[in-house]
């Protein structure tokens, strides 16, 4: 086993995980001491782009084979229309999200000043919930066609 090899093996998978955890030591050694984790951000964004780096400059060739002759392989509209699949709950869901960070607390002053309002503070949220049952949903037709 070549030198190289070792370092495809063990060594760049170790840098990558270094790289990516990384940034979460700063975060919560920064979060301890009471400071911002401005730097923090900035170091994920290091490490994302020497991670892409790595990918870029060091591709591992000889730990990727080719697929067999005999086994189906999938064509690139099947593989687009898993991407849409993903985006549309992933979309969704962080959209959902926003709207339930906005509206729930909104909600509960609202509760908490009449009562009688839970009724109407309850449909607001669940109105940003059926975002992400609507992104559930087109990802099911879509999947449906493929």
């Amino acid at each position: 086993m070549s030198i190289w090899t070792v370092a495809e093996l063990f060594l760049l998978p170790l840098l990558i995980i270094i790289l990516i955890s990384m940034p979460l030591y700063v975060a919560v050694r920064r979060r301890r001491s009471g400071k911002t984790v401005r730097s923090a951000l900035i170091m994920n964004l290091c490490a994302f782009a020497a991670v892409l780096l790595c990918a870029f400059i060091l591709p591992v060739d000889g730990l990727v084979h080719a697929a067999e002759a005999t086994e189906t392989v999938v064509n690139n509209s099947a593989g687009l229309g898993y991407l849409a699949a993903a985006l549309s709950v992933g979309i969704g869901s962080i959209g959902c999200g926003i709207a339930v960070a906005n509206a729930a607390p909104a909600a509960i002053g609202a509760v908490a000043e009449e009562p009688e309002s839970f009724g109407k503070a309850l449909i607001f949220v669940a109105l940003g919930e059926g975002v992400a049952i609507y992104g559930l949903l087109i990802a099911i037709l879509i999947l449906n066609k493929l």
